[in-house]
């Protein structure tokens, strides 16, 4: 083997020359060598070198004895579990024999056989081969080993360079942490072992590999967590040591290669964590432990007094600087656009984690300077820069004003030389260091006006300066965001009068690009925060901020605070349609004035109100104080912050000795001094600083739904919670609530810290919410406590503001524990039952007298009126009147025992003389409203109650209980109407609100995912059906009004008027709600009843008028309401018939009355015809044994018409009037679906003129509904279609010259077409006529259209209400019907048709007799602005026409 080694060095020489033997190349050297002292000594010791590195122990032993000798003496001798049982000094003895044997040295044998032992080990583990520590066998294992290695070492036996070569020959097979304990064995130090290899580059990647699992394996290892930290704190060590020592210390090139090597693996480590961080890390995953435990290396701790205070400094710079410029691809540019998430908090942890350990080293001065050095000498990583600057402002606080005057500097810098580059640096540092909020760093608002809004700013020195900055500042316009545009526009830099076009000149620019990014410069805010980071805020919701500030101001100063004088000079947009608005919010005014009152009198004062804006205001207070007194109380603004991570032991501690305190009178006196420890150690584990005492928030914030807590937030509030209510069961067991002491009140007071308290509510409301029925009875009495203490300290608490379900308002804190409580199943009813009877029973015994104050805010009524529901609901003994006779005793004290009976302390309650007393106040009175509100939330399904029960205990709360109590007492003074009348309204609204918003056409009473108590629209059933057939209804006030109608015009009256999306879907989910209402209720209501006087028709005034008005719009489509409305009126229809005695004539009337007043009913019948004939026939046939009346034989006769017509036979004669005639051919014509009607029509009589008309009507309709409701495929034909059948029925009507303009003019005549007509069709359908009308413009005789003098006027009408039309939007619905159907681009695209339409106008115009222009002036006066060339183009045509009567021939004969 070495022979072959040997030819194999050989082989490596070139090609052209000579192998020459090896006594040929010692004489050549020799003879080249120059005699000289100590050569021959240096010699021999090369030769020396040489052969120990080219030496092969295997080859040598096995020329000596053989390979089965070897084994048999070597292996067996130093094999693991052999060695361990054989003393050193055996096996150094047993060594030495060998090698006098074999005859060579016995260091080099001993080294080939610990190497050999020493590998076996690292391999013998049988785990995967990416691994770096030992197990704890070969742990044991390689300390015998490393034992007999010491004995061999100590005694001459051991050769490290021979160790060395064959530990290096086998690296990939050894572990690092084997390679470790070599290394603090002081056998083979890594630096020894590193230095034996000349090739660099496979040692960095051996050690990088290693080096990055070992990171890995650190993080998910325990038992191995010490001895991993230690092995990468003594490489790290080691590293560092010889890759940043001083140059000067570097004598040999082995150290220099060293430090190359150590610098290397470093380099690449940093190199690996970066490009992890940047490509996204997931906790806990491999990458995400390496890189953790790489970071944690830099840390002054790890080099201990080994190393130097200079190495690591130069290591933590040198490592700085390598993350600055790390990967530098992004531009300015980007930096501009990005640089708001890339703030602290947004940083990745890891990497702020690093920024920080890196400033622990540095100081201050040095790390500015440092940034500033790399910013001005290389290409940097702007994120990784900025992300820097963040974390120094923020960890550091020294360095804040470092970096402003960095920042000086660099401006002047800037200004001086017009350097590009320092004004880039600048600006982009102090926008970073501003997103950190003002208690870091100046808002950048407040940087750029004291740097550029006055004379001394830095750029006002020349107008070359003034050129650099606005062009600087124009050049950022495309990149920057809106905030710092608003900045630059409301805080302009100071320039003098000449050269104020630059400034004006950039404000144009930046505008501009707010109006580009649909930001309003005059929606913006008072008090807004323009460097912030957020977003934009809504103008109503910064209104509300601004109104917020603008009283703390108001209360500090006493005067009208300046930004809003300006304001209403200024900006008095935004100051009337928003700030105002907000400020002027209805409410109840409180009995003292506050500030907001205050404020609003010095506003009104100066002028600043406007009389009517303040007159409406103070009448909406006077009618909330009407409806509802509240108690407003002023809210302390709270902010909610997170915890810091600080152990919770000192916390518990602290509580624990708090509640050993608690349990003995004695020591009472010390109770202050043991809350004093628990705030300072609540203070501790929080993190609470200064800025908790801030004034910047007035609400709490949460969600009821899915209230959410951090860990350790929750761990806090239960340590809080749980020590509460263990306090309160120790002092209970004691002394009663009002004997107590102030301990609560003191502890409340510790948890109602402004960042402390929003946990606090959450905790609550997840425990109260959400898992009430699982709470103990000691968990209900502690929180029942609690709440009582909370509410005695409303006044100095913020309120909640809720999310989704509870209403978008905010609420105190005791209202807002109400409305913690639901009862919509069996457990939450009896947690209910349970909570509040412990609420009630502990404020009534800690309370011996109370004033009305606290009375409301310790006991909400919302609170007392749910304890009232829940036990009448449970409890039927609890609605016999109270007896006086045994007074009961607050049932305290029964709560306290460890078997409490809750059922028995509620009852006890409830008969209470105290309680029964507050009961009488107004505001703890259950209203019956209150009542059906409360019951609605009832889920039949879930309840407590059995159907029967339940049925019994609304006719008790109904018929025995509210409805014979007063009005005063929340009763109906015996009115059944009334009820009625309440009922209704309160269905309504639960339907409208957000607890149940799936009430649709045939959708189900539903409370968001569950099912409302339905039983309660049965009891309105039930006593609508009373109200008909008893003596309730001769008692009514208008015996012509139903109450039903009553409520559904009061509630619509009250609602937003308008064609906006918003007022349509409010109003739209109403009506469906009313038209739900209207089906569960007899029929009869839609017609009443036959009046006393024969023959009289039904009194249906109410139901046409809720048709005409309402439903005709919201629940119809192209003249017919929806089929179940048709259909419960005509068996209404048919139950009055049958009350009359003349049903014949009793149907007739109705139905002509029909005619005139409500015809979309007539109308709708056609259209369901085929439905409804069958059950009007059959139940007639039935009940009245004869033929249909007249006019539902007309409407027959109608329907046969309109099938005729489409049938090849000769077509009936239409029955009268011609309008129901023709609706009846136009469905018929829909639902045949035919494509042309051209043959049909000339089936009709050519002497119905009216009916041609009308049909004309209804197929415009009918093209419009195929515009707006084309998913409706049964009752709107496709648009082309459509608009064939309309160009046919024009084609005919201009056949036999009969003028159909008078569609586009109907008006409300009396007795006209237009009367009915207008009726026919929903509003939104009439008001988009002059689409209609422009959409057949191709299909004009325009010839015969001229000659009709009302043509122009008509066409120039139309064409003026489309502009408008368009113009607010109303044709957007066409505009998306015609952009999806390529066929009806040129159709239905209002932009086309309007440029048709004013091309047809001018087109037009020259060619209209003067005639024409009659009555033109008042049109143009109204709209002509929509169009001034259309306009003019009138004026002069009818200014150039000439008087005919002039130049008339005169009849002479």
């Amino acid at each position: 083997m070495s022979e072959s080694r040997s030819q194999d060095a050989a082989s490596d020489l070139g090609s052209g020359s000579r192998r020459r033997t090896w006594a040929e190349l010692l004489a050549g050297r020799v003879k080249r060598q120059r005699q000289g002292l100590g050569r021959e000594h240096k010699l021999q010791e090369s030769a020396v070198r040489l052969l120990r590195r080219h030496l092969n122990l295997n080859d040598l032993l096995l020329e000596v004895e053989g390979s089965a000798c070897k084994t048999l003496c070597l292996n067996q001798l130093m094999d693991p579990e052999a060695s361990a049982d054989l003393s050193s000094s055996f096996i150094g003895s047993a060594l030495r024999d060998e090698a006098s044997r074999l005859g060579v040295p016995v260091a080099v044998l001993s080294s080939r056989a610990v190497a050999s032992s020493f590998v076996q080990i690292c391999a013998s583990s049988g785990e995967p081969s990416h691994r770096v520590l030992l197990n704890a066998e070969q742990r044991k294992k390689m300390s015998s080993l490393l034992e007999v290695a010491q004995y061999l070492l100590a005694h001459s036996m051991f050769s490290r360079f021979s160790f060395r070569q064959e530990l290096w020959e086998v690296r990939s097979s050894l572990l690092l942490e084997a390679v470790w304990h070599l290394h603090v064995q002081n056998l083979v130090s890594l630096q020894e072992l590193l230095e034996s290899h000349a090739d660099t580059q496979a040692t960095v990647a051996w050690l990088f590999r290693d080096l990055c699992v070992l990171c890995e394996q650190m993080e998910a290892s325990t038992q191995h967590t010490d001895i991993a930290r230690a092995m990468l704190s003594d490489f790290v060590q080691l590293f560092v040591l010889r890759g940043f020592q001083k140059n000067s210390d570097l004598r040999s090139v082995e150290p220099a290669q060293m430090a190359q090597l150590a610098m290397a693996v470093l380099q690449r480590m940093l190199m690996f964590t970066l490009e992890a961080l940047a490509t996204g890390l997931q906790d806990e995953s491999p990458a995400y432990r390496a890189v953790k435990s790489w970071f944690g290396v830099f840390c002054g701790h790890t080099y201990g007094a080994a190393v130097s205070t200079d190495v690591p400094k130069r290591f933590f710079s040198h490592t700085l600087t390598q993350v600055l410029t790390h990967k530098p691809v992004l531009r300015v540019s980007d930096a501009v656009q990005m640089q708001r998430d890339w703030s602290f908090a947004k940083t990745h942890p890891l990497l702020t984690s690093l920024y920080r350990r890196l400033f622990a080293v540095l100081r201050p001065e040095e790390l500015v300077g440092h940034l500033q050095e790399v910013l001005e000498t290389r290409e940097v990583n702007w994120q990784h820069v900025l992300s820097c600057v963040s974390t120094l402002v923020i960890c550091l606080p020294e360095a804040q004003q470092l970096v402003k005057d960095w920042v000086a500097r660099l401006l002047a810098r800037a200004f001086e030389s017009c350097n590009l580059d320092s004004m880039v640096t600048a600006f982009l540092v102090v926008r970073q260091a501003a997103l950190e909020g003002p208690s870091v760093f100046p808002s950048y608002s407040d940087w750029f006006q004291a740097s550029f809004g006055s004379t001394r700013g830095f750029h006002s020195g020349s107008k070359k300066t003034l050129v650099f900055l606005f062009k600087f500042l124009s050049d950022l316009v495309p990149f920057e965001a809106p905030r710092y545009m608003q900045v630059h526009i409301l805080h302009p830099p100071l320039v003098p009068s000449k050269y104020r076009s630059l400034l004006t000149d950039y404000v144009t620019l930046a505008k501009t690009r707010l109006a580009d990014l649909k930001v309003s410069m005059e929606n913006m805010g008072l008090y807004e925060d323009l460097s912030s980071a957020r977003d934009i805020t809504e103008p109503h919701g910064q209104a509300h901020q601004d109104v917020e500030k603008a009283i703390a101001v108001f209360e500090h100063t006493g005067k009208v605070p300046v930004a809003v004088m300006e304001a209403s000079i200024f900006r008095r947009p935004y100051y009337v349609s928003h700030f105002l608005p907000a400020l002027l919010t209805p409410r109840v005014l409180p009995r003292t004035p506050d500030s907001r009152v205050a404020l609003i009198e010095s506003l009104r004062r100066a002028d600043k109100i406007p009389p009517s804006l303040y007159s409406t205001y103070c009448q909406a207070c006077s009618t909330a104080e009407e409806k509802k007194p509240e108690r407003a109380a002023p809210g302390m603004k709270a902010e909610a912050g997170g915890c810091a991570e600080e152990p919770l032991g000192p916390l518990a501690a602290a509580l624990r000795e708090l509640r050993a305190a608690m349990t003995d009178p004695s020591q009472y006196d010390v109770l202050s001094a043991h809350m004093a420890v628990v705030s300072e150690r609540l203070s501790s584990a929080l993190g609470l600083g200064e800025e908790d005492g801030s004034l910047e928030v007035s609400q709490a914030q949460l969600s009821i739904m899915a209230p959410h807590l951090e860990h350790q937030e929750q761990e806090i509030a239960d340590l809080l919670l749980t020590s509460f209510c263990q306090n309160l069961i120790a002092a209970s067991s004691f002394a009663p609530p009002d004997r107590q002491g102030p301990w609560a009140a003191r502890f409340v007071t510790a948890m109602c810290g402004r960042r402390l308290l929003p946990v606090v509510l959450t905790r609550f409301c997840q425990l109260l919410r959400h898992q009430g029925p699982s709470l103990s009875a000691s968990h209900v009495l502690g929180l029942a406590a609690l709440v009582v203490h909370l509410g005695e300290s409303r006044s100095a608490l913020p309120e909640v503001h809720v999310g989704f379900p509870a209403p978008a308002k905010s609420l105190p804190i005791p209202e807002f524990f109400s409305s913690l409580l639901t009862f919509g199943t069996a457990e939450t009813s009896l947690f209910c039952l349970k909570f509040c009877t412990a609420v009630i029973s502990y404020f009534l015994c800690k309370s011996s007298s109370f004033s009305q104050d606290i009375l409301y805010s310790c006991l909400p009524p919302a609170l007392m009126k749910k304890f009232q529901f829940v036990t009448l609901r449970l409890f039927s003994e609890a609605r016999e009147p109270p007896s006086q006779e045994h007074p009961a005793s607050l049932p305290w004290r029964l709560l306290c025992l460890p078997t409490a009976d809750w059922q028995r302390a509620a009852l006890c309650l409830w008969k209470q003389r105290t309680f029964q007393e507050l009961l009488k106040q107004k505001e703890f009175h259950l209203t019956y409203r209150d009542w059906l509100q409360l019951e609605l939330e009832i889920q039949p399904e879930l309840d407590s109650l059995s159907h029967t029960e339940r049925w019994d205990f609304h006719q008790w709360a109904i018929h025995e209980h509210f409805l014979p109590k007063p009005s005063a007492a929340g009763g109906c003074d015996g009115q059944l109407q009334t009820a009625c009348t309440v009922l209704v309204d309160v269905l309504i609204d639960f339907c409208q609100s957000s607890r149940s918003y799936n009430c649709s056409e045939n959708s189900d009473l539903v409370l968001g995912s569950c099912t409302g108590n339905r039983d309660i629209f049965s009891r309105l059933q039930e006593m609508a059906a009373d109200l008909e057939q008893g003596p309730a209804a001769s008692q009514s006030c208008s015996p012509r009004e139903h109450f039903l109608f009553r409520v559904f015009r009061t509630r619509l009256q009250a609602l937003a008027s308008g064609w906006d999306v918003a007022a349509r879907l409010q109003r739209q989910r109403e009506l469906l709600v009313y038209k739900w209402i209207l089906l569960g209720l007899p029929p009869s209501v839609l017609v009443g009843s036959p009046q006393a006087k024969e023959p009289a028709a039904p009194d249906c005034t109410e139901f046409f008028h809720l048709v005409n008005s309402e439903l005709r719009n919201f629940c119809s489509h192209g003249g017919a309401l929806t089929h179940d409305i048709t259909v419960h009126f005509f068996r209404g229809l048919l139950s009055a018939c049958s009350q009359s005695r003349n049903p014949s004539r009793t149907a007739d009337l109705i139905l002509i009355a029909c005619q005139t007043e409500c015809p979309i009913v007539l109308t709708s019948a056609l259209f369901w015809w085929p439905r409804l004939e069958p059950e009007l026939r059959s139940r007639w046939t039935r009940c009245f044994q004869g033929p249909l009346p007249q006019e539902l034989q007309r409407l027959w006769e109608a329907q046969q018409f309109g099938r005729s017509c489409l049938s090849p036979d000769l077509a009936s004669p239409p029955p009268g009037p011609a309008w129901v005639s023709a609706a009846s051919l136009h469905f018929a014509i829909q639902q045949a679906g035919e494509n042309s009607i051209k043959s049909q029509l000339e089936k009709l009589d050519c002497q119905r003129e009216e009916l041609l008309v009308v049909l004309f009507f209804f197929s415009l309709m009918g093209l419009l509904s195929s515009h707006l409701t084309p998913h409706l495929r049964h009752r709107a034909v496709d648009s082309l279609k459509a608009l064939d059948i309309c160009a046919e029925i024009l084609g005919c009507l201009e056949k036999k010259k009969v003028s159909w303009l008078v569609l586009f003019q109907l008006t409300e005549t009396e007795g006209g077409l237009g009367h009915v007509l207008l009726r026919l069709a929903p509003d939104p359908y009439i008001r988009l006529l002059p689409f209609a009308f422009y959409s057949l413009l191709s299909y004009f005789d325009e010839d015969a259209l001229m000659r009709e003098d009302a043509f122009l006027r008509v066409a120039v009408d139309m064409y003026l209400k489309l502009i408008c039309l368009f113009v607010a939007g109303e044709t957007s619905v066409v505009s998306a019907l015609a952009g999806r159907s390529q066929e009806l681009r040129g159709q239905g695209d209002p932009v086309g048709l309007i440029t048709k339409a004013r091309h047809f106008l001018l087109q037009s115009i020259p060619r209209c007799p003067k005639k024409s222009f009659s009555n033109m002036a008042e049109l143009l006066a109204t709209s002509g602005h929509c169009d001034p060339e259309v306009s003019a183009a009138l004026r002069s045509r009818q200014q150039a026409l000439p008087d005919a009567d002039l130049y008339q021939e005169p009849h002479l004969f």
